[in-house]
């Protein structure tokens, strides 16, 4: 495993863990403060949300490299199936397309990919994972053409009703085998998937595919299944034996932390949850 204890320079932050996922949430830090507070601290990475970016993809991926960072990431794609669809199947390919488009104008290689959940009129997961594989593979050509990845991220089961169709990494797998793409692989989340205990017979399967690698933690008392994730070490999710994991498939990319906490570091202050980050990636990731 990579020595992390004297070098951030792997770490890459999700801005999602200051609120700028939501509107009302966090600090209200710009762009460029978040830019500059993550190169200031030696960062290797910054992940953005399609939200914060508008028309401006080129010049916040300028201002990120100008800081002696990389755009890690950006999240996410529409959703593909289920409920929260943006519309037909013409809309929700569109805006994949644009999402695709804004990830090139960052320069980044990697979209996040959460499927949407369950198709009205359907039953179980299977047919939802079938669209989805349609729509990703559609996708797919478009994206390589512009030099990104499709990083499919299978989400906890309680996300099942209406984010999400691919619960497990074994499912990720599956849908990148009917694909059958080099440009698709999969997101490894910690707060989806430190709860499986065959993830030790599944993972090497992942050798060459993981696009991907989220840190957070598992509170014991998660008072609200979205919004109320642990910051890496107030939980129990085993994070140095699921990073191994990780990097014995070949993964040597990015740790991106992304913490959903809407009571309690979405209420601090930034500096202070940089800083809390920073500490932990040495000692506890």
């Amino acid at each position: 495993m990579r020595d992390f204890s004297k070098d951030l320079s792997a770490l890459a932050l999700n801005t999602a863990t200051l609120g700028h996922n939501l509107d009302g949430y966090g600090a209200g830090w710009s762009t460029e403060a978040v830019i500059d507070a993550c190169g200031a601290r030696g960062f290797g990475g910054i992940v953005f949300w399609r939200r914060e970016i508008g028309a401006s993809a080129q010049q916040i991926g300028d201002r990120v490299r100008a800081a002696g960072l990389e755009v890690a990431g950006l999240c996410r794609s529409p959703f593909l199936t289920g409920p929260l669809v943006p519309g037909d199947d013409a809309a929700i390919m569109d805006d994949f397309h644009a999402s695709i488009d804004m990830a090139a104008g960052l320069g980044t290689e990697v979209l996040t990919v959460v499927t949407g959940g369950i198709d009205p009129g359907t039953k179980g997961p299977l047919e939802s994972q079938k669209r989805v594989a349609d729509r990703v593979a559609r996708a797919a050509e478009y994206a390589a053409a512009r030099d990104v990845k499709l990083a499919l991220e299978p989400l906890n089961p309680m996300f099942g009703g209406n984010r999400s169709c691919i619960f497990t990494v074994r499912d990720a797998l599956q849908v990148c085998d009917w694909i059958g793409l080099d440009n698709v692989g999969l997101a490894i989340d910690v707060y989806h998937v430190w709860w499986d205990s065959t993830l030790a017979e599944t993972m090497p399967r992942a050798k060459g595919k993981v696009l991907g690698y989220h840190l957070c933690d598992w509170r014991v008392e998660t008072r609200d299944t979205l919004l109320d994730r642990g910051m890496m070490g107030d939980g129990v999710a085993d994070l140095k034996a699921l990073r191994q994991l990780v990097e014995n498939t070949g993964y040597k990319g990015y740790c991106e932390v992304e913490v959903f906490s809407a009571e309690d570091w979405w209420k601090r202050d930034p500096n202070e949850v940089l800083d809390v980050i920073a500490q932990r990636f040495r000692s506890l990731c």
